[in-house]
C-alpha cells in the first residue's frame, strides 16, 4: 500500500518526536513523507500539485503535533484549499473515496490528561471527531489514530525510537 504522509511540523528541527518519526518513515519503501512547512514556509500552496499528488497513494496520513486541540496552520489551510467541493467532496468529489486516512499526532501532555475528569477534560477520540468527520465527508476510511502522549516530559532516545518503528510498522501493515 503506497503512503503518503503529510508532516505538519512549523519547527521540525527542534522537535523529537515528529522529527523522530520523519527521518524513520522515509527509510520505508511505500512511504512518501511530505513535509508541508518546508514546501510552503510563504502558506501558499499549490492545490493543483497537492491533489495530484494525494490521488497517486492508497493511504493518507496527517502527521502532526496536538496543537490547541488540532492542527497546526498550515495543516488547516491545507485541508481549507485541497479538499474542494467536487475535488474531494460533492457529487462529483470523489478523488479520496476508499483511501485509508490516520491521524498520527504526539501531545506535550500525557495520556491521563486527555481523558474524563484529566486536565484536558476530553478523550483524545473526541478531540480528533472533526478529522473523522473529514474522512467521513471525502469518502476515506477512518483508520485508529497513531498516538504518542508525554511528548513534553523527559524521554529518552530509546522510547522516541520505539515510537517511530512502531509507527513505520503500522504503515507496513
Amino acid at each position: 500500500m503506497k503512503t503518503l504522509v503529510i508532516l505538519a511540523h512549523p519547527n521540525l528541527a527542534s522537535s523529537r518526536i515528529n522529527k523522530a518519526w520523519a527521518e524513520r518513515l522515509k527509510k520505508e519503501e511505500n512511504v512518501y513523507v511530505h513535509d508541508l512547512y518546508a514546501n510552503y514556509p510563504d502558506f501558499k500552496i499549490d492545490v493543483e500539485k497537492e491533489q495530484e499528488l494525494v490521488v497517486q497513494f492508497d493511504r493518507i496520513v496527517f502527521q502532526f503535533p496536538f496543537y490547541w486541540y488540532s492542527s497546526p496552520a498550515l495543516l488547516k489551510e491545507w485541508q481549507d484549499v485541497v479538499l474542494t467541493y467536487g475535488w474531494a467532496y460533492g457529487s462529483k468529489g470523489t478523488k479520496l473515496h476508499g483511501k485509508e486516512f490516520i491521524v498520527a499526532t504526539s501531545t506535550g501532555g500525557p495520556a491521563e490528561a486527555y481523558q474524563e475528569g484529566g486536565y484536558n477534560r476530553y478523550p483524545m477520540n473526541n478531540l480528533l471527531l472533526p478529522f473523522q468527520a473529514t474522512a467521513n465527508l471525502t469518502g476515506m476510511k477512518f483508520q485508529t489514530p497513531f498516538l504518542f502522549q508525554g511528548a513534553g516530559g523527559e524521554l529518552s532516545e530509546k522510547v522516541i525510537q520505539d515510537s517511530a518503528e512502531s509507527y513505520a510498522q503500522l504503515l507496513r501493515q
